[in-house]
């Protein structure tokens, strides 16, 4: 109970739609990704951590592969270490919704 008590009086609310499109991987943003060994497409939404569900592919900001992320650009290759080893994926788009 204290945990959730915490986490409650720390919690913001960030309103995503008011934050101005830039064109990098930021909180909220939809960012599609190619893995740069297989060309494989998948993309994620970048959420907060009690939001993040990988089966309809929202991604905790916390998460390895979304603090890798943060802060790059369309065309921006980023390597993200994983529990199977270091994989390269290119960001071929971010989307402000």
């Amino acid at each position: 109970m204290q945990e959730i008590e915490s986490r409650l009086a720390d919690a913001q609310i960030i309103d995503v739609t008011k934050i101005a499109a830039t064109g990098k991987v930021i909180f909220g943003v939809t960012v599609t990704l190619i893995d740069c060994d297989t060309d494989e497409t998948i993309r994620y939404h970048i959420v907060g951590e009690d939001e993040a569900d990988l089966k309809k592919n929202k991604l905790s900001v916390m998460s390895p592969i979304a603090r890798a992320l943060i802060g790059k650009m369309e065309d921006d290759v980023v390597t993200v270490v994983t529990p199977g080893g270091e994989r390269e994926y290119e960001v071929s788009a971010v989307e402000h919704l």
